[in-house]
């Protein structure tokens, strides 16, 4: 396994930071004290903490924007579709969780240029799985329910899921997917 570089250490130290205090409040001496070195010492790996909320969040969002740009380009039925994009949330979550939170509550402290990009990699989602599931009840594969439910109670399902299974400490990650896929896919009914 490949060793972290260092300014990858500080990102994912400050990754748990952040989501333990928010962006707003963590400083660069905070990320210092918990790495054990000097706040200088940071400088030479990374310019700013905006540097370091910037490559969370845009790494982040573009491994979904990715991901999701596969799953939209291919030959699969919309069910199909959806269960992927679900597994990409878990695989993501699961991988980052902490990240995670940076993406879903400090995106709004990225700077100009980095926010604009955000939002759209954003929006551009959002739009994908829309269409996915506007395509799936136009060909009856999903239920006619109104498609802007759907998609909120999907994403939002899955934009949280990086508080809730943390803290789950029988769930294998296997049963997490099969599970999560029949429950937001078919119900419990």
């Amino acid at each position: 396994m490949r060793q972290e570089s260092r300014k990858q250490e500080i990102v994912n130290a400050a990754a748990i930071l952040f989501k333990e205090k928010g962006y707003s409040a963590v400083t660069m001496r905070d990320l210092a004290t918990t790495m054990g070195i000097k706040a200088a010492s940071l400088y030479n790996h990374i310019q700013s903490k905006q540097e370091i909320l910037s490559t969370i969040i845009i790494e982040l969002a573009e491994e979904f924007t990715s991901g999701m740009n596969e799953i939209v380009s291919s030959d699969q039925n919309s069910i199909q579709k959806l269960e992927n994009i679900i597994s990409l949330h878990i695989d993501v979550t699961l991988r980052n969780a902490d990240g995670l939170a940076s993406l879903n509550n400090d995106w709004m402290h990225l700077e100009e240029d980095n926010l604009l990009y955000f939002e759209k990699m954003r929006q551009d989602y959002e739009d994908n799985f829309r269409q996915i599931v506007k395509k799936g009840v136009d060909v009856n594969e999903i239920k006619s329910n109104n498609i802007e439910i759907i998609v909120f109670s999907t994403l939002s399902t899955l934009r949280t899921l990086y508080l809730w299974y943390p803290k789950q400490k029988n769930i294998d990650a296997n049963i997490l997917k099969k599970d999560m896929i029949s429950v937001l896919l078919k119900g419990v009914v």
